[in-house]
């Protein structure tokens, strides 16, 4: 399968753009949606187009944004480990733009060294060290992510013993439909790429 960063750089040769329009961030004056793009910029340094295409839809981005914020700060899992569930999800479901941008927080945001997210995004879950805890949770997420019916009691154990209470569990699934939601929706709308590629789809 030819991958979808090929195909998307494909089609801005051919002169297309996402397939809605991004709207003008400089024109937000609602202090909600301001105080969500502050957030994205520590982590991120900037507001991306994944945002300037979520503001055709104001009302459910501060919902939705609200929500995933909620995720990252309230939970158990740390944010090193909540960025790498997102790359192997957005990995898994061929999703260039959210990988590139879990990729950016991971190395920009967080400090990770270059080389080990490009070869978290070449290997997904088999390239961290075995048995350790942000292994297991990734392994998990691909899981769920993947192929969630098969999802065992033994799977809940594993959580446990790294730690996770069942409040850790219920945050690192919805993690996944999470970052599974903004994969199809940056798929569906060929949202206008602008991170590093982080080696996705060599």
């Amino acid at each position: 399968m030819r991958s979808y960063l090929i195909l998307t750089n494909e089609r801005k040769r051919e002169g297309f753009m996402a397939r809605l329009p991004l709207v003008d961030i400089e024109k937000v004056t609602d202090p909600e949606i301001l105080g969500i793009f502050a957030w994205v910029t520590e982590m991120e340094g900037k507001v991306p187009n994944h945002f300037a295409i979520e503001l055709n839809f104001p009302e459910l981005m501060k919902s939705k944004l609200g929500f995933t914020k909620t995720l990252w700060e309230t939970g158990e899992l740390s944010m090193e480990e909540i960025q790498h569930v997102g790359i192997v999800v957005s990995r898994a479901n061929e999703c260039s733009y959210c990988t590139g941008a879990f990729c950016t927080i991971l190395v920009h945001g967080l400090g990770e060294d270059k080389s080990k997210a490009k070869e978290l995004v070449s290997k997904g879950s088999s390239a961290l060290e075995p048995k350790s805890r942000i292994k297991l949770i990734s392994e998990f997420a691909e899981k769920v992510n993947n192929a969630p019916r098969t999802i065992t009691d033994e799977d809940i154990k594993v959580l446990e013993d790294i730690g996770l209470s069942h409040k850790g569990t219920i945050q690192l699934i919805h993690l996944v439909s999470d970052f599974a939601s903004y994969n199809r929706l940056n798929l569906a709308l060929d949202t206008d790429y602008d991170y590093e590629s982080f080696g996705f789809g060599e």
